[in-house]
């Protein structure tokens, strides 16, 4: 039984997987092989998300492929984010998630505050806040690393611990930042990174 908000639900009825160019669908192929492979072993799948400030595009990631996992009932799923420096989880990626129908709240607020980031009444909340890939919050091996911006790719050559390194990059929203378009423009890479990540988890046979 499915026990996403409501407001979710409605979100993700907007996704259609039709409008995913081919190109896109052979990206997203390896993380599909990583997951199914996992499931098929009954292994722990622990995705990594990485990009280069965590503040923006990975968190999109991390917070869809766990709702994502949590929809279509894929077992022992733990998603993440880091990046190559800490910042701060950017305030109008909570907004834009908010305005999808996930409920936060703001746990400690300052320079690089720490969001509860529920998608269900029943389920743990995702922790959000801007963190290094490596750090202690994050796992140490046995993890796909999804590499969500082409800077973050290219300054990590090596994700210590990775089990697989998986290049998925989207564009960065920041460009819009402080334009009258900056709010659309989030709402536009969110609904991206959502609906690949929903076919990601569609594709997955229990």
């Amino acid at each position: 039984m499915r026990t996403l908000f409501p407001e979710i639900e409605n979100t993700i009825g907007s996704f259609d997987f039709k409008n995913i160019p081919p190109e896109r669908k052979s990206i997203l192929l390896p993380l599909i092989v990583f997951i199914q492979n996992r499931v098929n072993t009954l292994q722990e799948i622990r995705l990594h998300f990485i990009c280069t400030h965590n503040s923006r595009r990975s968190h999109l990631a991390q917070v869809w492929a766990q709702t994502a996992a949590a929809y279509f009932d894929i077992k022992n799923v733990s998603c993440y984010s880091g990046g190559t420096e800490a910042t701060a989880l950017f305030p109008v990626v909570a907004k834009t998630l908010k305005e999808s129908g996930f409920k936060i709240e703001i746990i400690s607020e300052g320079k690089n505050s720490i969001y509860s980031i529920k998608f269900a009444s029943n389920k743990h909340p995702i922790i959000g806040f801007s963190k290094t890939y490596d750090a202690s919050f994050n796992p140490e091996n046995e993890f796909a690393a999804i590499m969500t911006c082409s800077q973050a790719d290219d300054d990590c050559p090596f994700i210590a611990g990775a089990e697989k390194r998986i290049p998925i990059t989207y564009d960065d929203p920041k460009a819009f930042d402080n334009t009258p378009q900056q709010f659309e423009k989030y709402q536009e890479r969110s609904a991206q990174i959502a609906t690949e990540m929903f076919y990601v988890f569609s594709q997955i046979n229990k």
